[in-house]
């Protein structure tokens, strides 16, 4: 929002980014989303709360975010050579209107094969902290990356072309923004 030059507030929800529902990865970031968003929006009175929710899928297996340098060890080592998906699942509500809408995005990335070595020196950034899957494309974590397929921005955490049409619906176009 901030490359847009868009101003807003960033208002952390609490909620407990619980990642075992008995759900599709899409649905569950979706779920997640929604439940920021709402908890937001429970303590204004105006305003179009933006909240999301990133996580990575690979094998079948749902990675959060790490809680400790091993875990996100073993993190990356999983997802060296191969092909993951990040999701990212997306809320918007109109506090006027109390009506939410979701939506998730999807985007394939590669990481190419990977040493213990480069893993290691990756982790030593602290970067890993608090990311999905343990690493940031936006940082050094995009060295990491061979290719992606999709949407570079939901890799980032927020799809901002998704975010846009959802907000048109809402009658708010980030192009008529100045």
């Amino acid at each position: 929002m901030q490359q847009l030059g868009l101003e807003f507030i960033i208002s952390p929800s609490n909620i407990n980014e619980d990642l075992s529902f008995s759900a599709s990865p899409s649905e569950l970031a979706r779920i997640i989303a929604l439940q920021k968003a709402q908890q937001v929006a429970s303590g204004l009175d105006e305003g179009i709360i933006i909240a999301a929710d990133t996580v990575v899928t690979w094998a079948g297996n749902v990675m959060g975010k790490p809680n400790y340098r091993e875990e996100a060890y073993h993190m990356l080592s999983c997802l060296s050579g191969q092909c993951h998906q990040v999701i990212t699942g997306i809320c918007v509500i109109d506090v006027m209107d109390n009506i939410p809408e979701t939506a998730a995005e999807s985007t394939d990335v590669f990481f190419r094969s990977l040493s213990s070595h480069e893993i290691n020196n990756y982790l030593d950034h602290g970067e890993w902290e608090d990311k999905a899957g343990a690493y940031a494309i936006q940082g050094r974590g995009a060295l990491l990356v061979d290719h992606i397929i999709g949407c570079y921005y939901n890799v980032v955490g927020l799809p901002l072309n998704r975010l846009n049409l959802m907000l048109r619906s809402k009658g708010l176009d980030l192009l008529e923004v100045y």
